[in-house]
């Protein structure tokens, strides 16, 4: 579940525990982390950070930080506003960011979204985009629960950015 030569995570030295499980999520968790996603490095991670953050989930918010924030250009303004701020926040100033953290938002909330947000989200997003992005939140859900339901203890490089305070 590593590249080569790296030592696994906490994550994923838990999920071998069910090697059979650990194997069907590995193929799923390659697409939504590959270059096959239709969605950019940045959107994906603006999702998954921002889902992570709503769901109390320190531990894989600060992985992503960690290997990926640098890489998909979010600033250390931005990952704090993933944490507790805001779409509205003076550091998004590109709409398809704010579109990104609304729908992870609503989502969060509802499990669904308005018609309002579908309509501005179908006037940046194709549709395999916006399919993308809803089963990167679903599939990030689920490894935010797993994640704290288990305890895996924080990765030692990664940023604490929740501080115990997670987004309501």
């Amino acid at each position: 579940m590593m590249p080569p030569g790296v030592p696994p995570i906490g994550l994923f030295r838990t999920f071998v525990r069910n090697l059979p499980m650990a194997r069907a999520m590995s193929e799923w968790g390659t697409y939504e982390l590959s270059r096959g996603l239709s969605l950019s490095l940045r959107d994906r991670e603006i999702l998954i950070d921002r889902t992570c953050a709503r769901c109390g989930c320190e531990y894989e918010l600060g992985v992503h930080v960690a290997f990926f924030a640098e890489k998909a250009g979010i600033t250390e303004e931005q990952a704090a506003s993933l944490a507790h701020g805001s779409a509205a926040d003076p550091c998004w100033d590109e709409s398809r960011d704010r579109l990104l953290i609304l729908l992870a938002d609503q989502l969060h909330r509802t499990s669904t979204f308005t018609d309002s947000l579908w309509t501005h989200l179908a006037a940046e997003f194709d549709e395999a985009e916006i399919l993308d992005a809803l089963l990167l939140c679903g599939w990030y859900h689920a490894i935010s629960y797993a994640a704290n339901a288990a305890g895996v203890d924080p990765e030692e490089k990664a940023p604490r950015l929740l501080g115990g305070s997670p987004l309501p």
